[in-house]
């Protein structure tokens, strides 16, 4: 499958991404891999790409605002099936040990992992994600609007979720 991939950060100009060829995913227990019908760019990936987030492996595929299709299945997943409509966030997944992670606050780990940093992900013809950290998609949203509520979007609603907005409130984000 064709992939982009952040070889040494530089300049966006100087073309630190390029593509190559790698063999598609083979989906591990609690994955699936998703055929990606939409990416969003994303300034993170610009960063990613420019140097300005430390590169924590030569050649990773960004993208973290990820919507596609459920094309396999590894052994264990049970939320998803062949041809779901999936969204892949930045958050690639958690371990439980931290003293956030029981309390629903996941996104205070001390040594987070991320899609598109930690994890190839949507600059791919397919990426894998672990099915508790993917999420169902409603049909009425289009991938265009889904795109970049997984990453932005998430970051408001748990804003929203945090601060207590009662019906009708305002919250400024």
């Amino acid at each position: 499958m064709r992939a982009w991939v952040v070889g040494t950060p530089a300049p966006i100009d100087a073309g630190p991404l390029h593509r190559i060829e790698r063999p598609l995913p083979e989906p591990a227990p609690r994955s699936d891999p998703r055929r990606r019908a939409v990416l969003r760019r994303c300034r993170t990936d610009l960063h990613l790409a420019e140097g300005d987030l430390p590169q924590r492996r030569r050649d990773v595929t960004p993208g973290h605002e990820v919507v596609g299709l459920v094309a396999a299945t590894g052994a264990g997943v049970t939320r998803f099936r062949l041809g779901d409509r999936v969204g892949v966030p930045w958050l690639v997944g958690t371990d439980g040990t931290c003293r956030f992670c029981p309390r629903g606050d996941e996104n205070l780990r001390t040594t987070p992992s991320f899609t598109g940093w930690d994890v190839d992900d949507g600059y791919a013809a397919a990426c894998l994600a672990d099915e508790r950290f993917a999420h169902r998609l409603p049909d009425g949203l289009s991938d265009e609007q889904a795109a970049p509520l997984l990453y932005a979007g998430i970051i408001g609603y748990r804003a929203m979720r945090c601060a207590d907005v009662p019906p009708g409130g305002q919250l400024g984000i």
